[in-house]
């Protein structure tokens, strides 16, 4: 019998980015998912912060070549790979040199989000299914990682139900306390309605004015998981008022193996519907 695939997506991950909580899940969850007899993919984006000759990072040539259309543009798609330390693992970074050259990940030197964030999340998003689908590896599992994967549930559901390599994925979003949406200014639905979706198709990451790309990303997942002490209460009231599975926060050493019966759950369901 074939080994369950879990595709790991992450804004950040230790060694290459440590800006929160993220990187360190990020960091420990694939490798113990492996050890225990998951096979595991993990996809991040380049960013100009990450040392290639450090850590070794190099040009995947036959999974690289593809454009990837945001805002009526074409911006060529890098794909990169490097061996993570300590495990027998390899990290495949997403890149472009619009997106993610620059030597700061999210802010300037004044602390102010990027304007093109909205575009760069739109890039990654998109540039991640496009990758699995070079792969041609279909995940049972997707599990999303901080606000730059927001936009990844819904292109699943919608943009990309009709892919063979999704049908059976389930996607987990896990809530971080960062989403960093109040620079997204009107145009971010038009930008992000890719595939021939409407704007209507991503009402759900709108809350009023207000860009709420943890809400979206809810809307659209399978199954979520706490992944901050900090949870905001709107989100919290919205996790207690949902009939899909939610995984609460967790700590010290029941953290892996709950993360890993939380996976075996939802898989069982898809096999069981």
């Amino acid at each position: 019998m074939s080994k369950k695939k879990v595709l790991i997506v992450t804004q950040e991950m230790q060694p290459y980015t440590a800006l929160s909580e993220i990187s360190e899940i990020a960091r420990k969850l694939p490798q113990y998912a492996q050890e225990n007899g998951l096979e595991v993919r993990i996809l991040m984006p380049r960013f100009g912060t990450i040392n290639e000759r450090r850590h070794r990072l190099h040009e995947v040539v036959r999974l690289s070549g593809m454009n990837i259309i945001v805002d009526d543009d074409d911006y060529p798609l890098i794909i990169k790979v490097a061996s993570l330390p300590n495990a027998r693992m390899q990290v495949y970074f997403l890149d472009n040199e619009d997106f993610f050259k620059r030597k700061r990940i999210f802010t300037d030197d004044k602390d102010k989000p990027f304007e093109d964030n909205p575009d760069r999340m739109i890039f990654f998003c998109k540039g991640v299914l496009e990758t699995v689908k070079k792969f041609g590896w279909p995940p049972n599992i997707i599990h999303c990682h901080g606000w730059m994967t927001s936009l990844i549930p819904a292109y699943v559901k919608t943009a990309y139900q009709n892919e063979p390599l999704f049908e059976q994925t389930k996607v987990v979003y896990s809530l971080y306390e960062s989403e960093m949406s109040d620079n997204f200014g009107e145009d971010f639905f038009t930008k992000a309605s890719i595939n021939n979706l409407s704007e209507e198709d991503l009402a759900a990451y709108q809350n009023g004015k207000k860009i709420a790309l943890h809400q979206g990303a809810m809307n659209f997942s399978d199954a979520m998981i706490v992944g901050t002490e900090n949870l905001a209460s709107d989100l919290e009231k919205k996790l207690e008022d949902t009939d899909k599975p939610v995984l609460e926060r967790q700590e010290g050493d029941d953290l892996l193996p709950t993360y890993l019966d939380f996976y075996g759950s939802l898989m069982e369901e898809e096999v069981e519907g």
